[in-house]
């Protein structure tokens, strides 16, 4: 008989420097994205780091396992700690929910992302863009990355919520939002104890919270109050009711998908066209072949549905953007169960954490990671490992409105591009800020007129 060795696993490192009753805040505190691209390289696949005293998190580095735990796991794994948090807020949405819960709020939403309607939006997007550069002035220092959040927001109104929500209502919403998001940034990386305390920070946080759902009960309230629907989104999940009960959905969980809405419509979004609006500044070739593809494509006539697919260069600078300035820095699920992720079996109740951010940044899958080179793509994914580059996610919790936000970079790149150039002051570099997401700290450019640039 032949004997069978069984070799255990080396036990999951833990990431030095934890504190009691801290953990790893005052690492993440002074710089969380360099904590985490760092772990990869000191510890390996996986790694321990400890968020709330008391609890295990597992950083998983190797994109195997990543893709392991979303898509083979994903069914068995609850959202964890990041959605969590971000329920603090949303409650309990399409994001923040797992299991069968998240499966029929995805079906109540999907309608509002279909070909179909997206086709529609093409014009109304175009036309948000064109009104955004009508208001901006030759010469003046533009704050980026706020212009970029107006924009998605209104581009938002128009598309998904076109005549129920009107502009009035998504300003106060965008206020009280940029606190509670950077609030909810800052709860991932601390101990829950710190929630608890009576400082300003909390007091902000909650009172922005509770005014950001105020703002979206009153405008459900007054379209209630017509007896008569948009056809948008609201008007949809109004009329929708719960596969559960059979009841229609209540005023708090429609809140809960508006605001998940309004958040992953304009964070990421506003985010990513700053970035790329940034790239192209710092490198006036890559910018140039856009615009010719953008000539050749097009010519004098304003970007349309059809032509999404159809400027492929295009397409992979937003993907290499994707790449180098993923919004993602920690994205969270967690055992229900004893489980098991490669050759460790880990149990019920461990946090499972994966940083996009980092992930996209490995030398090991993308050489001269830094670099923004939109030609990398020129291949497609066929070199990278599964799980290497995972800009919408993966598994059952993939974004739902992947393709609705391609089409809205490309339409307002493809508007915007034409019409001005964004200047950044010479030897100018920026640097990210990660919150709940990735963005610029600060993005200052000048208006050019395309004209007065040339």
């Amino acid at each position: 008989m032949r004997l069978v060795t069984l070799v255990a696993p080396p036990p999951i490192p833990r990431a030095a420097g934890s504190l009691p009753l801290l953990g790893h805040a005052v690492q993440l505190g002074r710089d969380n994205l360099a904590f985490i691209a760092g772990l990869r390289e000191k510890y390996g696949p996986l790694v321990e780091i400890t968020l709330q005293p008391g609890t295990r998190t597992i950083v998983v580095q190797d994109p195997e396992l990543i893709r392991t735990m979303l898509t083979d796991l994903g069914p068995s794994l609850d959202k964890g700690r990041f959605f969590e948090k971000m329920g603090q807020l949303m409650g309990e949405s399409v994001v923040t929910v797992a299991g069968p819960e998240h499966v029929r709020k995805r079906r109540q939403l999907q309608p509002a992302f279909g070909r179909a309607e997206i086709a529609r939006y093409v014009d109304l997007m175009r036309g948000e863009a064109d009104s955004a550069v009508d208001r901006w002035t030759e010469g003046e220092d533009l704050d980026v990355r706020e212009a970029m959040v107006k924009l998605s927001l209104d581009m938002l109104v128009k598309t998904v919520f076109s005549g129920s929500i009107n502009a009035e209502t998504f300003t106060q919403l965008r206020r009280d939002l940029s606190v509670v998001m950077n609030g909810v940034g800052v709860r991932i990386m601390l101990p829950d104890w710190f929630e608890r305390l009576p400082l300003p920070f909390n007091r902000r946080f909650d009172r922005a919270r509770d005014d950001a759902r105020a703002t979206i009960n009153e405008a459900i309230a007054a379209l209630q109050a017509t007896g008569t629907g948009t056809g948008d989104m609201l008007s949809m999940l109004m009329a929708a009711t719960d596969e559960s009960t059979g009841e229609p959905l209540t005023e708090d969980q429609i809140c809960s998908e508006i605001l998940t809405l309004a958040v992953a419509g304009t964070e990421t979004t506003a985010s990513v066209l700053s970035w790329i609006l940034y790239e192209l500044a710092r490198d006036p070739a890559i910018e140039s072949r856009v615009l010719a593809e953008l000539d050749e494509v097009l010519g004098d006539r304003p970007v349309a549905f059809g032509d999404i697919t159809r400027l492929p260069y295009l397409d992979r600078v937003i993907k290499e953007a994707l790449r180098l300035h993923h919004t993602g820095w920690l994205v969270t699920r967690r055992t229900m169960t004893e489980t098991r992720l490669g050759d460790w079996t880990l149990p019920p109740g461990t946090e499972l954490a994966y940083c996009q951010h980092a992930l996209h940044r490995d030398p090991a899958f993308f050489p001269d990671p830094l670099a923004f080179d939109p030609d990398r793509w020129l291949d497609g994914e066929r070199s990278l490992p599964p799980g290497a580059f995972l800009p919408w996610g993966a598994g059952r919790h993939k974004c739902i409105g992947d393709r609705f936000a391609v089409t809205e970079l490309i339409t307002a790149l493809a508007t915007l591009l034409r019409r001005v150039r964004l200047e950044l002051d010479p030897g100018r570099t920026v640097r990210p800020v990660a919150r709940a997401t990735v963005r610029p700290r600060t993005l200052v450019m000048r208006v050019r007129s395309r004209t007065a640039a040339e």
